[in-house]
């Protein structure tokens, strides 16, 4: 049945993330000016297997990344040998930039725009000089949802369609049609 599909997506996307009263509370961009994504989010079925869970947007080696919004440094330092800052927001989610050399200190409060590091060279698998890693996520361990960036900007759009015309609510299965 399509409708608790629609469901979830719509429960997963951070929807109201992007708008609110708070002026400049918004998500922006962590590399200026707007990156070309070159690998999208693509999460895995399962938790515990392989997947993207984040994004990876071209770049050059030494640009400047910026926090994608206000909040506290959750972690600057090296994860399996990668330089990684990560920064929790007050809306609960955690973003996550990498491979990034610190500017940032854990604990340290960062603006909106703020630079939080140098982009390093060595991204596997990207196709420009540098490729800048940006992940999100709301919650910790087995209650981590990874969320899609880019639908903290929202730049992400979400088509719902009916697996066959014939499972539409409403409609009629034909009479010469599978069961």
């Amino acid at each position: 049945m399509w409708l608790p599909t629609a469901v979830c997506l719509l429960l997963a996307l951070p929807f109201g993330s992007t708008a609110t009263s708070e002026p400049g509370s918004a998500y922006r961009w962590p590399l200026a000016p707007t990156p070309q994504v070159v690998r999208p989010f693509d999460p895995p079925a399962q938790r515990w297997q392989a997947g993207h869970r984040g994004v990876d947007l071209a770049a050059r080696a030494d640009d400047a990344v910026l926090s994608a919004r206000a909040g506290t440094v959750n972690f600057a330092g090296s994860v399996a040998g990668r330089p990684t800052v990560s920064v929790m927001h007050a809306d609960g989610i955690l973003t996550t930039y990498e491979p990034v050399v610190a500017r940032v200190r854990r604990g340290d409060h960062v603006g909106r725009g703020e630079v939080i590091g140098l982009l390093a060279a060595g991204h596997d698998g990207c196709r420009a000089s540098a490729c800048l890693h940006w992940g999100a996520r709301r919650g910790r361990g087995r209650d981590a949802v990874y969320l899609d960036p880019l639908g903290l900007l929202g730049v992400v759009q979400v088509r719902l369609k009916p697996l066959t015309p014939a499972d539409a609510p409403g409609r009629a299965r034909p009479a010469d049609a599978p069961r």
